[in-house]
């Protein structure tokens, strides 16, 4: 298993840097993550969608659909590329520590 660190965090990842331990997550570990997906700084807004898909995850077990996490959020489909220069499911389901969307490449 390759190991993701960065300063004081240090956690198990896939090929594709998503967290193997998901329960490990929290907020050093997003930020750390967001690193790795163009994000020097998460806003207010980043929060809400990364609480959001944790949220979901928690209760189903799987990441939210796209059209979903738009309409439940509030934020568009552009705005979360914006805040995910990489995509809902590849950046923003990587920083908020879920396991890889299926169907994500």
């Amino acid at each position: 298993m390759p190991i993701f660190e960065l300063g004081e965090v240090k956690i198990q990842v896939d090929e594709d840097g998503f967290m193997e331990e998901p329960e490990a997550w929290n907020d050093a570990v997003a930020r750390a993550l967001a690193t790795t997906e163009g994000v020097a700084e998460l806003s207010e807004n980043h929060w809400k969608v990364i609480h959001y898909l944790r949220d979901y995850y928690a209760k189903f077990g799987i990441a939210p659909m796209i059209r979903k996490l738009c309409k439940e959020s509030g934020f568009s489909l552009k705005e979360i590329y914006e805040m995910f220069p990489s995509g809902p499911a590849k950046g923003a389901c990587k920083v908020a520590g879920l396991a890889k969307p299926t169907g994500c490449v």
